[in-house]
């Protein structure tokens, strides 16, 4: 039975995998979609992180005093300063995977971290550092001492990433006296308190909401994801300063305005960045369509807009960003007004124009000729605003927005009826792979 712009398909879902009888069944039953244990796991996408670094740790704090805080027989905390070196020696420091589940990852060179690593390499200020410095917050799975040692066993750092770089990049300055104050908590790594000891120990200035967000389950999902379809050619962003697979870079910010303009159909307010990790977050990554997919496809739309505004010549509207959010608004018009089936697979079935390489070069040199027209008619609207024309008040507004859209909509639309421009689908089968 087909329904306008769907295929209904039956899908059995069960615990269990077939045996011989069910396989050979599978072979005459084509209506059935078999989703069994072995399907389901082949293609699970886990929105969870690697964050511990198995294996215990020790730190010597003989002739030093600890302070001891006790919650219940689970969750206990160990706060003292501990060597410098010692602390460099964790492991995961290089790799930065022992700031997995950190809100951030290394920042590089900011001047915080430049005055970080001034004071290291000043061996006067190293018996000095606990008193100016905020210190590190470990998580264990578990916390022991003594009057002379604190050990912990499977750990991550969530508090003091900065710091620790700084330090195993300038381990040949370390002395015996630079110590660090540590707060060591033992508490289960995938617990809620978890959560609520990262949040709350890394809420202070210079954090943004994004990297609040860096560790829920949605980004996650999607970063594993684009590793595990799109290896080589994507990396996804989730946390400033994190190592990235190999590929081409998009920041989760960036794909958060590229949804708010293609699915929300909402450009006027993507100069609010901070919406996208805030009051919007739900509305732009918590729907079923949002994959890795849809965000490289997104992506691809954007960057043959970014390579095309310099076009335009009223250059203050072409150097103004939210052009370019614009100009991904009408492409999704032009797609959601195809009176053919080909616009509403652009935007249901993003993964069939970037499953391969080869598709998405089909897919630059389509939305290429789509934009070399709209171009055309932008330029007709804009190049005679005078200089007093606001445009950054204008694209900021709804009412204006739509008004201009509308203009290169129908300007679209009349060259597909007067034989000007072709139909998406026929402009697709004209495109050489």
């Amino acid at each position: 039975m087909l329904l306008p712009s769907y295929q209904v398909r039956g899908i059995f879902l069960t615990n269990s995998n077939t045996d011989a009888n069910g396989e050979a069944f599978l072979k005459h039953a084509q209506n059935i979609d078999f989703q069994g244990p072995s399907q389901i796991l082949e293609a699970y996408i886990s929105d969870k992180k690697d964050a511990l670094q198995q294996g215990e740790a020790k730190f010597d704090i003989s002739g030093l005093l600890r302070a001891t805080y006790t919650v219940d027989k689970e969750t206990h905390t160990v706060i003292a300063p501990v060597l410098a070196s010692e602390l460099v020696a964790l492991k995961g420091i290089e790799d930065q995977s022992l700031f997995s589940l950190n809100v951030r990852a290394s920042l590089g060179n900011t001047k915080v971290n430049r005055d970080i690593v001034a004071s290291i390499k000043n061996k006067a200020l190293h018996k000095l550092f606990p008193l100016f410095h905020n210190g590190v917050t470990v998580l264990a799975e578990t916390v022991n001492s003594t009057d002379d040692q604190i050990s912990i066993k499977n750990y991550f750092v969530v508090n003091g990433c900065q710091s620790l770089n700084a330090l195993f990049r300038n381990a040949k300055e370390l002395t015996s006296e630079l110590r660090v104050l540590t707060k060591f908590i033992q508490v289960p790594a995938d617990s809620k308190l978890s959560e609520l000891i990262t949040s709350y120990s890394n809420n202070q200035n210079g954090v943004k909401a994004r990297d609040f967000k860096s560790n829920n389950p949605i980004q996650t999902r999607l970063q594993n994801e684009m590793v595990a379809k799109f290896k080589g050619r994507y990396a996804y962003e989730v946390k400033r300063g994190e190592p990235l697979a190999q590929g081409e870079a998009i920041s989760n910010e960036n794909a958060g305005l590229y949804l708010i303009a293609f699915d929300l159909k909402e450009p006027w307010t993507t100069h609010r960045k901070y919406q996208v990790f805030d009051e919007k977050y739900v509305d732009i990554f918590g729907r079923p369509e949002v994959t890795s997919a849809r965000i490289v496809f997104c992506h691809e739309l954007f960057g043959q807009i970014h390579s095309r505004v310099g076009q335009l010549k009223n250059q203050l509207v072409g150097k103004y960003v939210l052009t370019q959010f614009f100009l991904l608004y009408v492409l999704r018009r032009v797609f959601d007004t195809d009176t053919g089936l080909f616009g509403a697979k652009l935007i249901k079935e993003p993964e069939f124009f970037v499953n391969t390489e080869v598709q998405v070069v089909k897919l630059r040199k389509f939305i290429g000729h789509l934009l070399d027209g709209l171009m055309i008619d932008l330029n007709l609207e804009t190049e005679n605003l005078g200089d007093d024309f606001d445009y950054r008040g204008k694209l900021r507004e709804k009412e204006f927005i739509t008004k201009l859209s509308n203009e290169l909509l129908s300007s679209f639309l009349k060259d597909i009826k007067r034989g000007k421009a072709l139909p998406l689908q026929s402009l697709w089968d004209t495109i050489n792979d």
